[in-house]
C-alpha cells in the first residue's frame, strides 16, 4: 500500500468524500458521478486511488469457528471460568495466532465492563489480541501494565504500548509500569519496588478484576523474553530447564505439573508475583501452537490462568498430555 504523505490535504479530502459516498452511503458509481460531475470512469479511478493510498482500508471478517467440544472438555478438566477454542483447519502458525487473537479480542470485549480495572502483560499473543481489538467505549475503565518492559528490543510487544492501545480501544485511562522486566540484581529490584510511582502502579494492579496475559515458553525460538533481549538463549533458559520450568506467565515460571518455581532470576523480575496475580478473579491466558502445549498445560494446572483462548490443535494436545491413555 502506498503512503498518503505526498498527497495534498485537498486531494485526500476529495478521495475520502468519494469513498464515503460509495462505501458508507451505498451509492453506485453512476450516482456518485451524477452528484459530483465526474465521469463514471473517473469515479472508478478515484476509488482505486483511495484504496491504494490508505484512505480506504477493506477488512474481511470471516466467522471465527469454534470447537465447542474441546471447549467443554477443557472447561471441565481444568475448571475454567471462560474458554474459547478456534477451529484451525491446519492453518500456519502466524495465521493461527492472528485468528486466536481475534477470538480473544471478542471475548475480552464481552468481559470488560464499566468501572473495571484490567491488568495487561505483554508478548506476541497479546499483540495479536490488540491488533484485532476494535473501538468499543466503556465508562470508567482503567488499564494497567503488570510487567516491566523498559529496554525491550521488540517495542511492538512492549507491555506499555499494548496497555495504551487497549486503553484507547475502551476509551479508558491507563497506567504503565516505568521499569525494566529484569533488573541487574536483587538489590536494584528492591530499590525500584520502593519507588512511589511503581508502588502506585502495583496498588492499581491489586484492584484489577481481569488480567490479560500471554503464556511464555522456555523454547528459545518461541520465547518473548529472549526476543526482547532480557534472557540469553543458552544461559538463562537452560537454567530454567534444569529447574524443570516449561513456561511462564508474567515472568512467573512453573513446571509441567503446575508448580510455581522460585528461581534465582525471579528475584530480579519487575512484575506481579503469583499471589498477586491469583487474587485477580479472571486471568485470561492467550496462546497457541505446538511449542505452547506444555506451557499452556503448566499454566492451567498452576492456576495462574483460569480462562483460556487457544486453537484446537493446542487444546487437543493439552488434553492428551493431561490425561494420557
Amino acid at each position: 500500500m502506498a503512503t498518503v504523505n505526498h498527497l495534498s490535504d485537498e486531494r485526500l479530502e476529495m478521495l475520502a468524500q468519494i469513498a464515503e459516498l460509495y462505501f458508507i452511503r451505498g451509492l453506485n458509481q453512476a450516482q456518485i458521478a451524477e452528484r459530483t460531475s465526474y465521469s463514471r470512469s473517473m469515479i472508478s479511478r478515484l476509488l482505486t486511488e483511495a484504496r491504494d493510498h490508505g484512505v480506504v482500508e477493506i477488512r474481511i471478517h470471516r466467522p471465527l469457528r469454534r470447537s465447542t467440544t474441546l471447549e467443554r472438555a477443557l472447561q471441565s478438566r481444568f475448571d475454567l471460568v471462560h474458554v474459547r477454542v478456534m477451529e484451525d483447519h491446519h492453518l500456519g502458525e502466524a495465521e493461527s495466532l492472528r485468528k486466536v487473537g481475534a477470538l480473544a479480542a471478542s471475548l475480552l470485549a464481552d468481559l470488560v465492563q464499566d468501572g473495571m480495572t484490567v491488568g495487561v502483560s505483554w508478548g506476541s499473543a497479546l499483540l495479536a489480541v490488540t491488533d484485532a481489538l476494535r473501538p468499543q467505549p466503556r465508562s470508567q475503565v482503567h488499564v494497567v501494565q503488570m510487567i516491566g518492559s523498559l529496554g525491550t528490543r521488540t517495542p511492538e510487544l512492549d507491555g506499555a504500548d499494548l496497555t495504551r492501545r487497549i486503553a484507547r480501544a475502551f476509551n479508558a485511562t491507563y497506567a504503565t509500569l516505568p521499569a525494566p522486566l529484569l533488573t541487574s540484581d536483587e538489590q536494584t529490584r528492591d530499590g525500584l519496588m520502593r519507588d512511589e510511582r511503581i508502588r502506585e502502579v502495583f496498588a492499581q494492579i491489586r484492584r484489577a478484576q481481569l488480567a490479560l496475559v500471554g503464556i511464555g515458553s522456555v523454547d528459545p525460538a518461541h520465547s518473548a523474553l529472549v526476543r526482547a533481549g532480557f534472557l540469553k538463549p543458552r544461559q538463562s533458559l537452560e537454567m530454567q530447564r534444569q529447574a524443570g520450568a516449561v513456561g511462564d506467565v508474567c515472568a512467573i515460571p512453573f513446571d509441567a505439573q503446575g508448580c510455581v518455581l522460585n528461581l534465582p532470576i525471579s528475584k530480579r523480575v519487575m512484575s506481579v508475583d503469583a499471589a498477586m496475580l491469583m487474587r485477580i478473579p479472571v486471568r485470561l491466558g492467550v496462546a497457541c501452537g505446538q511449542a505452547k502445549t506444555l506451557p499452556v498445560l503448566g499454566a492451567l494446572r498452576s492456576g495462574l490462568v483460569n480462562a483460556l483462548v487457544t486453537d484446537e490443535a493446542t487444546a487437543a494436545a493439552v488434553l492428551r498430555l493431561a490425561d494420557p491413555a
